[in-house]
């Protein structure tokens, strides 16, 4: 293994004695962050959404902001606005907290759909505009944000636009009891002051570096073809699955196959691979197909889930 890969790798073990129970939370950061891409995170308060994106900030020396999203915020409390200084008799940006490598957007469905536009713009452009102007941000840049599957009063629901600039939709569960356990002797021991176990903070251009040699992953024409294939049946399901004719309104788009290629390519170089099988592709296409897909009213009045409809695909579409 290189030794960025090396490096890669023991930064994801260590979070994962950090983060018990969620591994898969862990790593599918990992990858987004990789993928230069932005994660999208539901789960019911208390899982260690939080913890997980400050642990990996901690862990790369980089800044990290934490939003909490509300009805009553503005566009300008994210990108930040232009101030008048009497001093200087002029006008001068102060950057907002989305100016960050790492950037925590909690609860991001509570606000209203000004402030999403303008989170938008900083996700898929890397830039915001202010006064006329645009303000780059760092190479390093991406977005977690999370949502509470549980409570809906007073929430906005993301608009279609908006989710399809996520990488991954990554949905995560509670531990089970032997990972309770963990948690709670880790708890204990933090708050002790017991913990002694450090980590020798990545520098921003081993990420960087780590991006670049990702894309030299191997992938052979007949991997490449099962991974179109995938996309494609989403788009006509009922072509594959007769019974699935009609579930579907919306497929994913070109965008998805793009986030499935660097996705599945970046799980097989954490695996300490050098090509990509079909495996790597199942073990990310639910994070990044399920909220690529639109349901007709009908399927989700039955209780269908966008999920339901890749585990058919992945039973249908032929192995290559």
């Amino acid at each position: 293994m290189s030794d960025i890969r090396d490096k890669l790798i023991s930064l994801k073990n260590y979070m994962d004695t950090k983060i018990i129970g969620q591994q898969d939370l862990v790593k599918k950061l990992l990858i987004t962050m990789l993928a230069d891409g932005h994660a999208l995170v539901e789960g019911a308060p208390g899982l260690a959404k939080t913890k997980a994106i400050k642990t990996l900030s901690e862990c790369i020396a980089a800044k990290y902001n934490r939003i909490q999203f509300t009805p009553d915020l503005l566009p300008s409390d994210i990108t930040g606005s232009e101030i008048y200084v009497a001093q200087k008799g002029e006008f001068e940006f102060r950057q907002g907290p989305i100016f960050a490598n790492l950037v925590l957007a909690d609860e991001i469905n509570r606000a209203p759909a000004k402030v999403q536009s303008a989170l938008l713009e900083a996700m898929a452009e890397r830039q915001v505009s202010i006064g006329g102007k645009r303000y780059l941000l760092p190479e390093l840049f991406m977005v977690m944000a999370t949502q509470n599957p549980i409570e809906h009063e007073g929430t906005y629901n993301l608009p279609e636009a908006q989710l399809d600039r996520f990488l991954m939709y990554i949905k995560i569960d509670q531990p089970d009891a032997a990972a309770e356990k963990k948690i709670l002797q880790l708890v204990r021991g933090e708050v002790k002051g017991g913990d002694t176990a450090k980590f020798q903070p990545l520098k921003i251009e081993d990420v960087l570096a780590a991006r670049r040699e990702v894309l030299n992953m191997h992938m052979s024409e007949q991997v490449e073809e099962y991974l179109v294939q995938l996309v494609v049946a989403t788009r006509n399901p009922q072509h594959y699955d007769k019974k699935l004719a009609g579930q579907v309104l919306f497929g994913a788009s070109p965008r998805a196959t793009i986030a499935l290629d660097r996705c599945a390519k970046i799980n097989a170089w954490l695996e300490g691979r050098d090509f990509v099988t079909p495996e790597d592709i199942h073990a990310v296409v639910y994070d990044v197909l399920r909220h690529r897909i639109i349901l007709t009213f009908e399927a989700q009045a039955e209780g269908f889930t966008t999920d339901d409809v890749i585990t058919n695909l992945i039973k249908t579409v032929p192995l290559p």
